[in-house]
């Protein structure tokens, strides 16, 4: 049983908490770090975990394995880095920091520590992600030749003055961060790293007080030649989607559970898949890793070059020109 302390009690680090507690036997949460720990109590109570106001502490407890790191995305380095110092395996939420650079900071720290690191990309469980790279690998579509996602809704409409997530500090090129890096995730996970960004952003509907963008779009280059373009709209109906060309047909998901398919003849097969928990998925496959002590499934050079994506959005929106990433 892997026992996990979790950094950050919000609405988020609930869901998590929730997803595997008393239901997992290879992980549990034990601890739950917080500036207010008055705040969280019941919550506490409800999950059976300690509270803390102190990370330094839970980090010297060697009751705690491991650490979830589900803080303010500009916090991440740091508190990353410091577990893998206290010989902590970690498990960081999306993204894993803001700047390319800080990415590699805290990816060389867990290799230096010889701990595992683990990124919250739920949705490479979701059962149609899942079966849609099966596919894919197997050679049903042909040669990959292009990539389109999407990674819509209105979570925008929810978003506050002052809270942290409505900020273009924490969360730059509109979207990207806390939505769109899932479908980019995806992307580069079946296409291979981006090389180059041509992307546009701007704040179509979101008030003042509102400081970040809400409509970003991009088209991508991938190394290995496949073309791709993405989209995230923080202000619109719920709509997430990837859809593969290859020289053998194409195939499409729609969220969760659903696939199409067709090739260079006949008519489109639409695939339903049963649904499953992907936070349980994601935070057991993670207990998996560390036991077997082999890598977790997100490699750390596609996440790193997810950030480096996302810097480059902006940096194309500023200059008006593609962004070559190195």
């Amino acid at each position: 049983m892997l026992n996990v302390a979790i950094y950050g009690m919000g609405n988020w680090g609930s869901r998590l908490i929730e997803s595997v507690q008393g239901k997992s036997d290879k992980i549990k949460f034990v601890c739950g770090i917080t500036r207010d720990p008055a705040a969280h109590r019941a919550s506490a109570d409800k999950y059976g975990i300690a509270l803390s106001s102190s990370y330094a502490d839970v980090l010297r407890d060697p009751k705690v394995d491991a650490v979830l790191i589900a803080t303010p995305h500009s916090m991440h380095c740091q508190h990353i880095v410091e577990a893998a110092r206290a010989g902590k395996h970690v498990f960081a939420e999306k993204p894993i920091t803001l700047t390319a650079a800080t990415a590699q900071q805290a990816v060389d720290a867990i290799k230096v520590a010889g701990v595992t690191l683990g990124l919250g990309f739920n949705r490479r469980y979701a059962p149609a992600f899942v079966e849609m790279k099966r596919r894919i690998l197997a050679g049903e579509i042909g040669d990959l030749l292009h990539i389109e996602g999407q990674h819509s809704g209105p979570s925008g409409y929810k978003l506050k003055p002052g809270y942290w997530r409505s900020t273009r500090a924490e969360s730059p090129a509109g979207g990207m961060s806390p939505r769109g890096i899932h479908t980019l995730d995806s992307m580069i996970n079946i296409g291979g790293l981006v090389s180059e960004v041509y992307a546009h952003s701007d704040r179509r509907r979101h008030p003042e007080g509102i400081d970040m963008d809400d409509t970003t779009s991009m088209l991508l280059k991938f190394k290995n030649g496949i073309t791709g373009y993405f989209a995230t709209i923080f202000v619109t109906g719920e709509l997430w989607r990837v859809h593969a060309f290859g020289t053998d047909g194409w195939i499409e998901m729609r969220g969760d559970n659903e696939l199409i398919t067709r090739g260079l003849d006949g008519n489109p097969q639409h695939i339903m898949l049963p649904a499953v928990d992907k936070e349980r998925a994601e935070l057991e496959a993670f207990a998996d890793a560390v036991a077997a002590k082999q890598a977790y499934m997100v490699p750390p050079e596609q996440a790193v070059n997810g950030i480096a994506v996302i810097e480059a959005i902006v940096a194309s929106e500023e200059s008006g020109s593609p962004v070559k990433i190195k």
